[in-house]
């Protein structure tokens, strides 16, 4: 085998000359570099520190406010104040006066402070943690700390303005207008569902930082504020609101209830003037409290109405002329459907009984042989027709549509329809409830349940849907005021006033079985002039003798007779009036 040859690399050294000759050249690139950096750090420098301050000059948006919410009298709902984050420098610290090389101490400047502040002076030092950089000494400045601290006119000391949402009603309207999260969006309720309409659009703010992000000082002009002047107007009465919210959030603990609910809403228009939701929270403080109480369940929980849809079937049948408004029917108490027996809440029979008769006992048997008389493909499509399974168009929350049986299943087991007609085996949001009882009480007509006037202008041309015919409306409310007069709801009673009431208390379906209740109470107000209706829901009270005419009927009498003094509410019989003293604020 042939080895190969290696190359041999003869070192040859350098002499004396070139070496001399390298040396001068590395002299000369040194001594050029060395000047360059004199030059740039000495001769230069303010004018690098001049540019360097333009590379630093950033382009960021105005204070982003929110507009004003305000109630259908203008008392604040929710509103932007302007506060202040500080900001110390201590490397830039000069007292007005001092020439310009000197500098304070952070010691000297705390002791300014500290007054202003109402800070203890060790707290306020331990702030600054011996760094010479910019520092965030407080977050939330008012207007007049800010100025206090501006006429101190002390160099290094900045003030950085920025906007905070308040909420002067707290809790009481909390589940409908919801609240701002730390980047100021809209997180639930109003504040996010009409997001677009409530953020305004400001200018462009020119402010300086430095490297590390901290704003320079004195680098910070006076924000731009827009000067718009619109306000998100509530149909909501404050008012109202706060009593609605304190009668329930007794009624909810004394019944040791799960949640309540109570509605105030112009039949005529859609217009909610309270809608008060218990549990609640404290907007301000959001993130204490557990997700599930953000939702506004009036919308999007569904519940099985029970009695309060007696009215509603008796419509259906009295459209579909099965039944006349003189009408008798037998109660014996129990009945059997496809083999399944079915009874009166209290198992006992009332004998022949006439059809407002059935509303005031509140007879499930005699509702059943009702509803036999309509064919029950008819009654199904009138379920569908009134848009039990569709959405509520609405301003509030998305809304979660109802649930019926199928057209197939309703029709061919009897069963369903005979539950259907005393409100079970179907389900619907409470607010669907409330705007089925509307109809009843304005002539037939479909409403659209809402809070805030511009959703009103906008459902001017809306197209509205006549459930129920003139007649029959009014049947059925002069049957339902049989029920406050002489039946279930007869604790609503107020003198000089007629009031149409249904009051409910449906079992409650959870995971496939029955497990609890749901006690309501709706009512019309007058009757002769139908305009308000007032809703009431506690859910799953747990305690004895819990119906819908023991807890819900309570609160919705209270809630009237404050909605006679604010709305100024005549009487029909004058010389029968009541005189209502109710706290209004």
């Amino acid at each position: 085998m042939n080895k190969r040859r290696k190359k041999i690399v003869k070192l040859i050294p350098l002499g004396a000359t070139r070496l001399k000759s390298i040396y001068i050249t590395s002299l000369i690139l040194i001594f050029g570099l060395l000047s360059k950096l004199v030059y740039l750090q000495v001769f230069n420098a303010s004018n690098l520190n001049n540019k360097a301050l333009v590379r630093q000059i950033k382009r960021t948006n105005a204070l982003k406010t929110r507009r004003q919410i305000v109630d259908r009298n203008n008392r604040l709902v929710a509103f932007d104040k302007t506060q202040y984050e500080l900001w110390g420098h201590p490397k830039y610290f000069r007292f007005p006066g001092d020439k310009s090389n000197q500098r304070r101490t952070i010691e000297e400047v705390v002791i300014k402070l500290s007054p202003i502040l109402n800070l203890d002076k060790k707290l306020l030092l331990d702030k600054f943690k011996d760094t010479r950089d910019g520092v965030r000494l407080i977050d939330d400045l008012n207007e007049e700390q800010a100025k206090n601290i501006k006429n101190l006119n002390i160099s290094g000391i900045d003030l950085l303005a920025h906007s905070k949402r308040f909420y002067p009603q707290g809790k009481i309207i909390s589940n409908i207008v919801g609240f701002v999260n730390d980047e100021r969006k809209g997180s639930s309720g109003l504040e996010l569902f009409l997001e677009d309409k409530i953020q305004v659009t400001q200018k462009t703010n020119i402010f300086k930082k430095d490297g590390k992000g901290v704003p320079l000082p004195d680098g910070v002009g006076p924000f731009d504020f827009s000067n718009d002047d619109k306000k998100i107007k509530l149909t909501l009465d404050s008012r109202l609101q706060k009593i609605s919210f304190n009668v329930l959030t007794k009624q909810v603990k004394k019944w040791n209830a799960q949640k309540g609910l109570a509605i105030v809403m112009n039949v005529n228009n859609g217009e909610i003037l309270s809608l008060a939701s218990v549990p609640s929270y404290d907007p301000q403080r959001f993130w204490e409290y557990d997700q599930k109480v953000f939702k506004g369940w009036y919308l999007q929980d569904l519940f099985e109405p029970g009695s309060t849809f007696k009215p509603i079937n008796l419509a259906f049948a009295l459209e579909e002329k099965v039944i006349q408004k003189d009408g008798f029917v037998l109660d014996d108490g129990q009945i059997n459907v496809g083999g399944w027996p079915l009874s009166n809440w209290n198992k006992k029979g009332n004998g022949y009984i006439n059809y407002p008769k059935v509303l005031q006992v509140s007879s499930n048997v005699g509702m059943v042989k009702i509803m036999q008389n309509l064919k029950p493909i008819t009654h199904w499509n009138w379920l569908k027709r009134i848009g039990l399974d569709k959405e509520i168009e609405t301003d509030l929350f998305k809304s979660t549509p109802g649930q019926i049986k199928s057209k197939e299943i309703f029709i061919n087991q009897p069963i369903h329809q005979a539950v259907a007609s005393y409100g079970q085996g179907f389900s619907i949001t409470p607010l669907k409830l409330v705007q089925l009882h509307a109809a009843l009480a304005n002539g037939g007509y479909e409403v659209f349940p809402h809070v805030t006037f511009e959703f009103k202008r906008n459902s001017i041309d809306r197209k509205k849907n006549k459930f129920f015919s003139d007649h029959v409306s009014e049947v059925i409310l002069n049957w339902m005021e049989t029920v406050v007069e002489e039946g279930s709801g007869s604790n609503v009673k107020i003198n000089g006033y007629r009031i149409g009431g249904k009051t409910g208390t449906a079992q409650k379906a959870i995971h496939g079985t029955y497990s609890g209740i749901a006690c309501s109470f709706v009512a019309i107000l007058p009757v002769d002039n139908p305009k308000y209706l007032v809703f009431v829901l506690i859910d799953q009270p747990n305690k004895p003798y819990a119906y819908g005419s023991t807890v819900a009927v309570p609160v919705a009498k209270e809630i009237i007779e404050s909605l006679i003094v604010l709305e100024k509410i005549p009487p029909s019989a004058a010389q029968d009036a009541l005189i209502v003293n109710k706290p209004l604020n």
